[in-house]
């Protein structure tokens, strides 16, 4: 198979993927146009929330224990 010719044929497909997007993103547009003031707020990212390392802990005690049951069952079934 001819590599360069494989990129090509991405490249055409990506590029087509771009053009759908961008139709889409000009439908979005007129949409927010059209609603007029109410379609002009920005958006807020909302604030990543993050987890303790008591509670990280807590995790990973539980899901050893998890598998720790997992491979009691497998090791009664081996036998």
């Amino acid at each position: 198979m001819d590599i360069l010719a494989a990129i090509k044929r991405e490249e055409r497909k990506l590029e087509n993927q771009v053009g759908k997007l961008q139709n889409q993103l000009s439908g979005v547009r007129a949409a927010a146009k059209a609603l007029g003031q109410s379609a002009e707020r920005e958006v807020v990212r909302v604030k990543k929330r993050t987890l303790s390392a008591a509670g990280r802990a807590a995790i990973i005690k539980g899901v050893k224990k998890r598998w720790a049951k997992v491979r009691k069952q497998a090791k009664k079934v081996a036998k």
